[in-house]
């Protein structure tokens, strides 16, 4: 019977030592040129020593042109080795993976970066909508230009001592929207039929791989569904999941996207979930299907949960908010104890900003640890009000870092 303290090996040969993973959360703490510091180094530090199998980066963007905030990590052809090197080997001996990403047109109006997507289609948030560009019309040079920038960022990650990448195609980001047909309404090679939309990710995973060493890992971070009516579904994944085959290591499966906060209220805050592992039953109708294995990430905050991901044929459960909230929880769950994390709760009306004030409370829990500090997470509300001062801040070394090329800009 498999369980938590099972091992895994993988189709790269790496064998982790257990099932539990530490899943992606956008940590924002980039120093100057978005390079990581010491902040993130503490803090992987920490979940090294947590007990999870393996750890996985919040999101690092492919191109310093376009960030999903002003405080993420870039890693390219201009970045310094050595922070990134030392980040990477911060976990000991937990294996660190480094998500690799691209916004497309998930970018805030304020930071003037570069909207890009397989459509003119704006982010649409209702009466927020305008905080959003409509984003540029992917040329297929544009689209040679990201596979080449994955598979740079990738093989860069390998030289920095991470053991693999995940590739992030989930959560209304570029891949993902590509992968939509309500963001990608292109007549072309890369639009129309499912097999279409998914070219560019399955470009990407082949370029990767083309680029990197035998053993090093590569995982792909998948929606189970957008929920969104008329997008990206469940059938779509199972067939992408299909052509992922051999290709991968296994497939994270998560689901939503910002547009989707806006209409279906799916946050780890909701109070009307029933279960903690709220893709549980979606996601479960692919493990039959799969070929490869698959990883759930979504609700999950007692080690019985994490069990139940693995009964459910699950091969890995990942964990994000609550190994912020408490770091060392893996290992709790490996010694038997169930120890339940309750999440940051917001009484907030507003679904986008309550979830918001969830993710700032989140996040400024990641930074405390960063800092060295141990404080419990605090009340949405001011995380968020804190969060906001601390982008500015953010937003204005960006702009003085990145200031001089207006080509690369889109209008504001």
């Amino acid at each position: 019977m498999v369980s938590v303290a099972s091992p895994l090996t993988l189709r790269s040969g790496i064998t982790l030592r257990n099932r539990i993973v530490k899943a992606a959360m956008e940590e924002q703490l980039a120093a100057g040129g978005q390079q990581p510091d010491e902040r993130i180094e503490r803090l992987y530090r920490r979940w090294g020593a947590g007990g999870a199998g393996l750890v996985i980066t919040g999101h690092v963007m492919v191109d310093r042109r376009a960030l999903a905030q002003p405080g993420d990590v870039v890693l390219d052809g201009t970045s310094d080795l050595v922070p990134f090197r030392r980040w990477a080997s911060a976990s000991g001996t937990t294996p660190v993976w480094m998500q690799i990403n691209h916004p497309g047109r998930v970018v805030l109006r304020d930071t003037g970066v570069l909207a890009l997507a397989p459509s003119a289609t704006r982010v649409d948030l209702g009466a927020l909508s305008s905080l959003y560009p409509t984003p540029k019309p992917m040329t297929v040079a544009d689209i040679d230009e990201v596979i080449g920038q994955f598979a740079t960022t990738a093989v860069l990650a390998q030289d920095a001592g991470f053991g693999g990448v995940e590739i992030h195609a989930a959560h209304g980001y570029l891949l993902s929207q590509f992968l939509s047909p309500l963001v990608n309404r292109r007549d072309d090679e890369w639009g129309g039929s499912l097999r279409n939309r998914a070219r560019l990710l399955l470009r990407i995973v082949d370029a990767v791989h083309a680029r990197v060493r035998p053993g090093f890992g590569i995982a792909v971070k998948l929606n189970s569904a957008d929920f969104q009516r008329g997008g990206f579904d469940i059938d779509d994944a199972g067939r992408v999941i299909e052509w992922l085959g051999d290709r991968v290591d296994f497939v994270e499966l998560s689901g939503g996207s910002v547009e989707s906060l806006a209409t279906s209220g799916h946050t780890a805050d909701d109070r009307t979930l029933e279960r903690e592992a709220y893709f549980l039953d979606l996601a479960g109708r692919l493990v039959g299907r799969a070929a490869v294995p698959l990883m759930l990430t979504g609700g999950i905050r007692r080690g019985a949960i994490a069990e139940r991901v693995l009964d459910r044929g699950f091969a890995l459960a990942g964990v994000a908010t609550a190994l912020a909230q408490d770091p060392e929880l893996p290992r709790r769950w490996l010694a038997g104890d169930d120890a339940e994390v309750a999440p940051p709760r917001s009484v907030v009306r507003a679904k986008l900003v309550r979830a918001a004030a969830v993710q700032a409370a989140v996040t400024g829990r990641l930074h405390a640890i960063g800092c060295g500090k141990d404080s419990p997470t605090r009340p949405p509300i001011l995380a968020l009000v804190i969060d906001r001062r601390r982008r500015s801040r953010q937003l204005a070394r960006y702009r003085r870092d990145n200031a001089t090329d207006a080509g690369t800009r889109v209008d504001v």
